[in-house]
Order: structure tokens, then C-alpha cells, then sequence
């Protein structure tokens, strides 16, 4: 378990595969802001508002200089249904060991009915054009999340 990113903080680079197996790194963003949201699971309800929030606002937000990935232990094969099944059009990328879910302290201790448990972490980290953490928000909600993002952002 690693430590939540602050502002200021050189945000970690990542490659992943896309839901169709192409990679995707953060570094090619460089000269746009990049919006990197963590989620459980795709195909969960909680997880599907908030992908489809994303790509309702996708136009908005890109409109305003940003760009958005959204990450999950999902294999690229699952992401590929969850895009089709609910037609989205953020991008999304599979980091089934973890790596960049624990780099960007989006995984971690959890509390669910009482239990404690390994699990990731609902976090939105807003990475600026320098590749710089502008935001770090943890534990957010599913619900409202997004226009809470674009409220803070003056979009």
C-alpha cells in the first residue's frame, strides 16, 4: 500500500492495454490535462454511473483541456463488454496486478459491513499539462462525482 499523491507531486507514469489491447501512457498526454479515475469493477452499478457520468461530460471536459482515463483491475476483455454493453466513450484501461492502482494509492485497506478487506480505493487524481498532480481526491463517491469534478474545475 503506497501513500495518496498530494499536489504538487510528479504524477507516476503508466502504460496499460485499452479495452481493445492497445497501450496507453500517460506521458502521451503531456500538453493536456489528464483526469485519472480509479474504480473497482466494471459492470458494477456503482462503477457504471460513474463511467457513464464521464462519458455524458466527455465533450465538456475535453473542450476544457482534459483528457480522462479510467482505470480498473478489470482484464481488457471485460472492459471491452463493459464499453459495449453501456456504449462508452472514456477511455478505459486494465491494471489487473495493480501496480498503477497502488503507485497512485488507489488501493489499500477498505471497510465494507464491518469487514476489513484489499480493495481499490473509488480516487480521482487530476494530473496537470506538466504531468504534475493538480488533484488527489480519495474515497469519492460514484454518484455526483463528475459534476462535482467539473463544479471544482470552473468548467
Amino acid at each position: 500500500m503506497s501513500e495518496r499523491l498530494q499536489p504538487g507531486d510528479v504524477a507516476p507514469d503508466f502504460t496499460l492495454s485499452d479495452a481493445d489491447g492497445n497501450e496507453v501512457s500517460l506521458s502521451a498526454h503531456k500538453g493536456r490535462k489528464v483526469i485519472v479515475y480509479f474504480y473497482p469493477a466494471a459492470l458494477t452499478p456503482g462503477c457504471t454511473k460513474q463511467a457513464c457520468d464521464f462519458t455524458d461530460n466527455l465533450s465538456l471536459l475535453a473542450d476544457a483541456g482534459y483528457d480522462v482515463l479510467g482505470i480498473s483491475p478489470d482484464a481488457p476483455e471485460k472492459l471491452g463488454k463493459f464499453r459495449e454493453k453501456e456504449n462508452l466513450k472514456v477511455t478505459l484501461l486494465a491494471d489487473p496486478d495493480k501496480k498503477v492502482l497502488d503507485a497512485y494509492g488507489a488501493y489499500g485497506e477498505k471497510m465494507n459491513y464491518g469487514k476489513t478487506y484489499l480493495g481499490v480505493i473509488r480516487s480521482t487524481v487530476i494530473v496537470d499539462e506538466e504531468g504534475k498532480v493538480e488533484r488527489a481526491l480519495y474515497n469519492v463517491r460514484a454518484t455526483g462525482h463528475v459534476a462535482k469534478i467539473i463544479k471544482d474545475l470552473g468548467i
